[in-house]
């Protein structure tokens, strides 16, 4: 800075007063500030900088991402970003690959760096350990999955719902083995879409086969392997609900493998890029990432505004998007009628 004062002849206040965007200085000073701000290749101390702003502020957002490797992420910290452009803010963002300890890191390692506030999507089982920034004014609101152990404004969507909206689609096509591959168990997000997979089936009056139930899976490559051993089974699965949009690429690649794509219905939760393109096209329940990650931030840049209200939780609805891969027909010898008058089979026998 004292570089730039003595080459624009001005002195080290007038060269701190437009850097900081404050009044007082004359265009024609202003200008020959920058100009040497330029040539000189001057970047300001952001920190040192907040000292001396009256709000203290750092005009940046600390966002904890899931995974950068699944589209929904980015297109979630895509949203967010656009929203905190319009505030004036940057987003520094941490892809923590559903790691548990690299939560914690992440948001001690923004903290560092004094960002105005957290936008956190929760990979531990508690997340407890935000009070601390809580209690020190730093506003927090979590994405796409539930907190614990802290109350704080989350945006999710609706998983149990949209799962079970999945379920009931095949179902109506006469379905009655219905795989679920789901994702990691510490994932709440992938709990969830279990327990609504469950749940319809149970209002289907169909009971689960603990063989057609796959959980662990996380990328595409080992949901292809699953996908292709399930159907070897001696009672294979007729349908495939898939919970998470990688898997569904998996799923998709093992049918295609094995020339069964005409065959096995599939719903994926989530949409899947050019899942439209795909023969069949992919039949999904769409989440709606930029309204959650606009939520989010709206709701972070509100609490940064001063809005003190009790904490929240906005749950964003999912859709269901007929494309053809879930609206393959079950074979007729696989179609095993629930007890006579049963929702669940007026839904079969009219399939």
């Amino acid at each position: 800075m004292r570089d730039v004062a003595q080459l624009a002849g001005v002195g080290i206040k007038t060269v701190s007063r437009v850097v900081n965007g404050e009044p007082n200085v004359s265009p024609a000073t202003a200008e020959r500030v920058r100009r040497a701000a330029t040539d000189l290749l001057y970047e300001p101390d952001v920190h040192a900088g907040n000292l001396r702003r009256a709000d203290g502020r750092t005009r940046t957002l600390g966002l904890l991402v899931s995974s950068v490797a699944n589209p929904f992420a980015a297109q979630v910290h895509r949203a967010i970003e656009r929203v905190a452009t319009e505030y004036g803010y940057a987003v520094l963002a941490a892809s923590l690959e559903d790691d548990p300890d690299a939560e914690l890191r992440a948001v001690t390692a923004l903290a560092r760096r004094r960002v105005d506030g957290f936008i956190v999507t929760p990979v531990r089982d508690d997340q407890s350990y935000l009070r601390v920034h809580a209690d020190r004014g730093t506003p927090l609101v979590c994405v796409d999955r539930a907190p614990h152990g802290i109350e704080t404004d989350c945006v999710v969507t609706a998983n149990v719902e949209g799962a079970r909206d999945a379920v009931r689609h095949l179902v109506s096509f006469g379905h009655r083995r219905i795989a679920f591959l789901g994702d990691l168990e510490r994932i709440e997000t992938a709990r969830l879409r279990r327990e609504g997979y469950l749940s319809e089936l149970a209002a289907a009056g169909i009971d689960a086969d603990p063989a057609l139930i796959v959980l662990g899976l996380h990328d595409d490559v080992t949901a292809t392997a699953v996908v292709r051993r399930l159907l070897t089974l001696p009672d294979p699965p007729t349908a495939i609900f898939s919970s998470q949009n990688l898997i569904t690429i998996g799923t998709v690649r093992a049918l295609q493998q094995l020339g069964r794509e005409r065959e096995v219905a599939v719903v994926g939760f989530d949409d899947v890029e050019t899942s439209d393109l795909i023969k069949p096209a992919i039949t999904t329940i769409a989440q709606d990432p930029d309204r959650i990650g606009r939520l989010a931030a709206e709701r972070l840049f509100a609490h940064l505004d001063g809005d003190t209200s009790p904490a929240r939780q906005v749950v964003v609805p999912t859709r269901l998007v007929v494309r053809g891969s879930g609206e393959i027909p079950a074979p007729a010898a696989s179609r095993r009628d629930p007890s006579p008058g049963s929702d669940a089979g007026r839904r079969s026998s009219s399939a």
